[in-house]
C-alpha cells in the first residue's frame, strides 16, 4: 500500500519560506506516518495539482467539476474555515470526495470580531483615533463625534448559524435586543438563545446594527439589497464579516454617501481584494479589514487541529466530522476509499 499523502495549500508558506500561520501545527499528521507535500500555488486547482493525494487542505482555492484528478485517489478535501462557495460540492459528491470545514476554529474568533466591529462603530473609534492624531487644534472636533449607546438597541442578525449564535452569547452583557432572520432555524433554538425570529424586511427596518453572518449561496447572494438598505434607519450601522456578495456594495456605498445609514464595518468585499481606488475605502464612516478580522493564533491552531482529526479519521477508515456533503458517506466509491 502506498503512503497516505496530504497536499497542503501553498498559502501555508510565505514567499520567504516561513510559515504563514505558525500556530497551525501539522506535526500530528507527520507523527502518524502521513506524508505531507506543499501544493502548487493556484487560484483554481487544476487536475494536476490534486493528483497523488489522498486528502488536501485548502485555504481559499477553488475547485470545479472539471478540475478533479483522473487518478481517483483523492477522497477528502478539508477547508480551513467554513466558507465553501468556491468549491463545487455536488462535483465532490459525484466523485466520492468528502468535503469538510472547521466550524470550531472560526466560531469564537469571528463572533468576537463582529462584536468588535459593533463596539468600534458604536463608539466611533476610528473617527476618534483620527481626531486624536491631529494634535490640540483638532481635538475640539471630538464634540461632534458622539457615539451610540447599546442598551436597549436592536441587533439584527442575518443567519443564525455557528457564528451568529456565538455573537448572541457574546453580545448579551451589553443588554441589546436581538432579532434574527434565518428561515431554516428551529424557532425553539432561537427562543433558547433569547432571539426573536423575524422576516427579512423587519430585520432591515428595526436594526440599529445589522450583522450579516450567513454563508454565500444562491439564496443569500445580494440579500443585502438596495431595497433592504432603503428600509434602514439613518442612525443604523451594517456589519459584514460573511462574504462580499451578500451585500449590494454599490447600494451600500450610495446609502453611506447620502447619509441614509450612519456607517458600516466590512471585512469582505465584492470584488475581493478591493481595488485601492474603491470609493468605499475613502469614507470616514466605514471601518474596513482585508478579510482577516478574525485571524489569530487560536483560530489557525484550532483549524489545524480540526483538520488533523478529519484526516486521521479518514485515513483510519472513519467518516470525518463537519461534513458539508454527508450524503457521500453512503456512496460505494467513498466507502472503498475509506477501506483502503
Amino acid at each position: 500500500m502506498s503512503t497516505f499523502r496530504v497536499g497542503l495549500s501553498a498559502a501555508f508558506v510565505r514567499a520567504d519560506g516561513k510559515p504563514a500561520f505558525p500556530s497551525c501545527d501539522w506535526s500530528g499528521l507527520a507523527a502518524a506516518g502521513i506524508e505531507l507535500a506543499d501544493m502548487n500555488p493556484a487560484d483554481v486547482l487544476a487536475p494536476g495539482d490534486l493528483e497523488d493525494f489522498d486528502a488536501v487542505v485548502l485555504m481559499g482555492e477553488g475547485m470545479n467539476a472539471a478540475n478533479f484528478p483522473a487518478d481517483s485517489r483523492l477522497g477528502l478535501v478539508c477547508r480551513m474555515g467554513v466558507g465553501y462557495d468556491r468549491i463545487d460540492v455536488a462535483a465532490c459528491t459525484e466523485r466520492d470526495v468528502a468535503l469538510t470545514i472547521t466550524p470550531d476554529g472560526v466560531r469564537r474568533p469571528m463572533a468576537s470580531s463582529v462584536v468588535l466591529m459593533i463596539l468600534a462603530l458604536a463608539h466611533r473609534l476610528v473617527e476618534k483615533d483620527r481626531i486624536a492624531r491631529t494634535g490640540p487644534l483638532g481635538w475640539p472636533a471630538r464634540m461632534d463625534c458622539f457615539g451610540t449607546g447599546l442598551v436597549g438597541r436592536t441587533l439584527a442578525i442575518i443567519g443564525l448559524g455557528n457564528i451568529g449564535r456565538e455573537v448572541t452569547r457574546l453580545i448579551r452583557p451589553f443588554d441589546m435586543r436581538i432579532i434574527a432572520h434565518d428561515p431554516y432555524l428551529d424557532p425553539q433554538v432561537a427562543a433558547g438563545l433569547g432571539v426573536e425570529l423575524v422576516g427579512l424586511e423587519t430585520a432591515f427596518r428595526e436594526a440599529d446594527f445589522l450583522s450579516f453572518n450567513c454563508p454565500l449561496t444562491d439564496e443569500t447572494r445580494g440579500i443585502g439589497s438596495s431595497e433592504g438598505i432603503a428600509l434602514m434607519k439613518p442612525t443604523a450601522y451594517i456589519v459584514n464579516t460573511a462574504r462580499g456578495p451578500v451585500i449590494d456594495q454599490q447600494a451600500l456605498y450610495a446609502a453611506l454617501v447620502e447619509g441614509r445609514i450612519a456607517g458600516a464595518a466590512i471585512d469582505v468585499f465584492d470584488p475581493e481584494p478591493a481595488p485601492a481606488d474603491d470609493p468605499i475605502l475613502a469614507l470616514n464612516s466605514v471601518i474596513v479589514a482585508p478579510h482577516a478580522i478574525g485571524f489569530s493564533d487560536q483560530m489557525f491552531q484550532t483549524m489545524g487541529e480540526v483538520n488533523t482529526r478529519a484526516i486521521l479519521a479518514f485515513r483510519d477508515g472513519t467518516a470525518p466530522e463537519n461534513l458539508v456533503n454527508p450524503e457521500v458517506v453512503n456512496r460505494a466509491g467513498f466507502q472503498a476509499r475509506l477501506g483502503r
